[in-house]
């Protein structure tokens, strides 16, 4: 496919979420399958990331550039120029590779008229720093308030690490093969890595790539995901042959990652979308484990098949995802302040569900990829007030700082998405 026509991909991807409210995650399903190469794929994905991550800067600079940047009905232009931005600015795209390949693609798109003002604006770029724009300008204020209200300390390196493109964390599945020998496959692959002190099955690749890439994958020998989300099952001391419910399980990670590690679980994982469930089987499936699924909704006992209740719980709760901003920057475009509200309910309901399954002296699991406390230690310590049952539990340094009610580690910290959790035994 031309670079011309790629651009143009990546153009209308942008557009869509960013001025159609649309989903990256879907819209980038949609696009990518599309292009059969998958070098295309690569940049399609990682220019809308870069645009996105940095379109309020983008939108700074054309304000100070031009006396009548694009407006609302010129979504597909200003998506365009941004694509080019993205590919000089945060890039580093050899210049005639952004410049003359985004200025076809809006010939191709029908603005042949606008392709002039596209291409003066990209040599400006190359010629001359971006105007400067606060770390938080993609924020929404009332969120930017609250993240600066939460941590002060913290607030500008945490706008800067999600601006930042995220490592890819490795989870190699130590049932197939051990992390030293799958290092060494990479190492002959000519992929470069780094090996995690303390995290036992990881490996950070500084460079992401297609997972069509990685030796061993269709063979079940290593999955992606986040070393933060990985600390997880550090959290769980089971007893062997420990029944474990993992209450909001889809995509399934955290759920094989356990059955990995403690083969003689009896696990059940359970998601409310039965679409998500069958992506979560086929998971499962490549990975070689036999982990049991259900559709079912957590917050409703009834509907989750839990007799004699379990050893252990796991709620890797829906949230407002603030910590992983960085992999899915059009979280700042959707997030709205009444969804937080809604999702503390939501929270809520779940911890007292589980809570209500949980056997004396099991222990509840209790984490987002929040770093909003009303989501995280105020939740925990709200609960603990209201179950005389209930204990938290000390974790160490490697979950994060401790806040008193849980621990949290903030995005971009040793590599790592934003996580929380907490660890609460039920008493005998």
């Amino acid at each position: 496919m031309s670079g011309a026509n790629t651009r143009m991909i990546a153009a209308n991807v942008l557009d869509a979420v960013l001025h159609r409210g649309r989903s990256l995650k879907a819209e980038l399903s949609s696009a990518l399958p599309r292009l059969p190469d998958p070098r295309d794929r690569a940049l399609v994905e990682a220019a809308v990331m870069a645009a996105l991550r940095e379109h309020g800067r983008y939108a700074d600079a054309l304000s100070q550039w031009m006396s009548r940047p694009p407006g609302a009905r010129d979504g597909l232009l200003r998506s365009l120029i941004y694509i080019g931005l993205a590919q000089i600015d945060a890039m580093k795209l050899p210049p005639h590779a952004a410049v003359d390949a985004t200025v076809e693609a809006a010939r191709l798109s029908g603005r042949a008229h606008q392709a002039g003002l596209v291409n003066a604006l990209l040599r400006r770029a190359l010629r001359e720093p971006l105007p400067p724009a606060p770390v938080d300008a993609a924020w929404p204020e009332w969120l930017a308030d609250r993240i600066r209200a939460a941590w002060p300390d913290d607030a500008e390196a945490i706008f800067k690490a999600s601006a930042e493109p995220p490592p890819m964390w490795l989870r190699v599945n130590r049932r197939k093969i051990p992390r030293a020998l799958y290092a060494e496959r990479l190492a002959e692959a000519g992929i470069a890595h780094h090996l995690s002190d303390d995290l036992a099955d990881a490996i950070r690749l500084d460079t992401p790539l297609p997972v069509t890439a990685l030796p061993g994958f269709e063979e079940g020998q290593v999955s992606v995901q986040d070393g933060s989300a990985q600390r997880l099952v550090d959290a769980l001391e089971l007893p062997r042959e420990a029944k474990v419910l993992d209450a909001c399980a889809a995509p399934g990670g955290k759920a094989a990652h356990l059955a990995e590690r403690h083969p003689d679980v009896r696990q059940l994982a359970i998601d409310v979308d039965e679409r998500r469930v069958r992506r979560m089987q086929e998971g499962f499936a490549r990975l070689g484990l036999d982990i049991a699924t259900g559709v079912a909704d957590a917050t409703s006992p009834a509907s989750v098949p839990a007799e004699g209740g379990f050893d252990a719980i796991v709620i890797d709760a829906p949230c407002s995802a603030t910590g992983i901003v960085r992999r899915q920057p059009d979280i700042l475009l959707h997030r709205r302040a009444d969804d937080i509200d809604a999702l503390i309910g939501l929270q809520i309901r779940l911890l007292e569900a589980s809570w209500s399954m949980l056997k004396p002296g099991g222990t509840l699991l209790y984490a987002t990829c929040s770093i909003l406390p009303e989501e995280n230690g105020r939740n925990v310590a709200d609960f603990i007030a209201r179950h005389a049952d209930a204990a938290l539990q000390p974790l160490d340094a490697r979950f994060g700082r401790d806040t008193g009610h849980g621990h949290q580690r903030l995005p971009g910290e040793n590599g790592l998405d934003g996580f929380f959790y907490a660890r609460l035994v039920k008493s005998a």
